[in-house]
């Protein structure tokens, strides 16, 4: 009878034996894994179906899967072509297609239609993210260096910004739902928001620290409250990103790297991921509490991702190796794979060769001579 007492515990998931995603319903107050059943080192992106809160496309650091069971159950997606670490997913505004990365490319698809490898310039892979534009067959990429923008549904990206954005990797990417619509993007520490769906670029900056933010998000109400990470503050615009000002107290540790920012509708729930677990607030960023329980609190948290179906809903994703060394990894692989061509293919082809004929011959050689 003891024996059975202790089985449970021993075969009890433990989150903070790996990485994955994890949902709450009650915007960050409790959290169950989403991606049950499946080991899963990195979550590195999610995205839920703009019609159907059930389906979704999660990216992984081996893997694209896709549900359409809210997380029931998952099937590897394309895994011809989306091989390795998966670094960026989207729907598109219909949820009609969708946009993937890897280290080997980007790769789109329409409904009804397989996935197939977009046209795209070296420095937009891997991508750091994809959303999807307001219009329908729109994408913006955020790639290793610079932003890129899709009209045509995937099929071919180009560098956009060229002209305003500074010539670094964006590491932060969403589309505000507010009054004015908006784009907003983190490069170098600073924030940038577009009126046309990537198309040109102002610097938005008054209140904020100089070259310190480091994560963005929206909420609703009015339409225009925006908030930003920065410092080891939360700050708040409420006209759509001309003034900030700071936002409840300082998060509990100094130097806190913020890595995902989300907002409750009224202002009064925040929640950050950052790099060690997930950190909310329930008072409007008064206090601040680690959240534990079913979540990792020692493992970086690089994703929080909210339903639009359900304003309470949050997915937070973790991963056991830090999510700078997993794109590093990608970065290199995607570098090694670029130097691949149709001459050095032939040349490893001809060496396997070589070497399967010359174990052929040894082979024979060994059993003539036992004869």
């Amino acid at each position: 009878m003891a024996l059975l007492a202790v089985l449970p515990a021993a075969h009890a998931h433990d989150p903070s034996a790996w990485g994955g995603a994890f949902r709450s319903r009650d915007f960050g107050g409790s959290w169950l894994p989403s991606d049950a059943g499946i080991y899963v080192g990195a979550a590195m992106a999610l995205s839920i179906h703009p019609r159907d809160p059930n389906h979704l496309l999660y990216a992984t650091d081996t893997r694209l899967l896709r549900s359409r069971n809210g997380g029931r159950d998952w099937q590897p997606e394309a895994p011809a072509l989306l091989q390795g670490p998966v670094t960026a997913v989207a729907f598109d505004a219909t949820g009609a297609g969708a946009a993937a990365s890897s280290a080997a490319g980007v790769f789109f698809m329409r409904e009804g239609s397989p996935w197939q490898r977009a046209d795209t310039p070296a420095l937009a892979v891997p991508a750091r993210q994809i959303v999807a534009g307001k219009v329908p067959g729109r994408y913006l990429l955020a790639g290793r260096r610079g932003l890129f923008l899709s009209t045509d549904h995937g099929a071919r990206f180009a560098r956009t910004g060229n002209n305003e954005l500074p010539d670094e990797a964006v590491l932060g990417l969403v589309q505000a739902g507010t009054a004015v619509p908006l784009t907003l993007a983190v490069v170098a520490g600073q924030l940038w928001s577009s009126p046309d769906d990537g198309g040109s670029w102002r610097r938005l900056s008054a209140g904020l620290p100089d070259g310190r933010v480091e994560a963005v998000a929206t909420s609703g109400g009015s339409g225009n409250t925006l908030w930003a990470a920065a410092a080891d503050v939360v700050y708040v615009s409420r006209d759509a990103g001309a003034r900030w000002s700071p936002h409840g107290a300082r998060l509990p540790e100094a130097n806190t790297s913020v890595r995902a920012l989300a907002v409750s509708d009224d202002g009064r729930l925040l929640v950050v991921a950052t790099h060690r677990g997930v950190l909310r607030s329930d008072d409007g960023g008064g206090r601040w509490q680690q959240v534990e329980g079913a979540l990792p609190v020692h493992l970086e948290a690089g994703l929080m991702q909210r339903d639009a179906h359900d304003s309470l809903t949050l997915y937070a994703g973790f991963a056991l190796t830090p999510y700078a060394e997993l794109y590093r990894r990608a970065e290199q692989g995607s570098n090694l794979l670029s130097r691949l061509d149709p001459v050095s293919l032939a040349g490893g082809g001809a060496f396997f060769l070589l070497i399967l004929i010359a174990g052929t011959w040894l082979a024979r050689k060994l059993i003539r001579g036992s004869a």
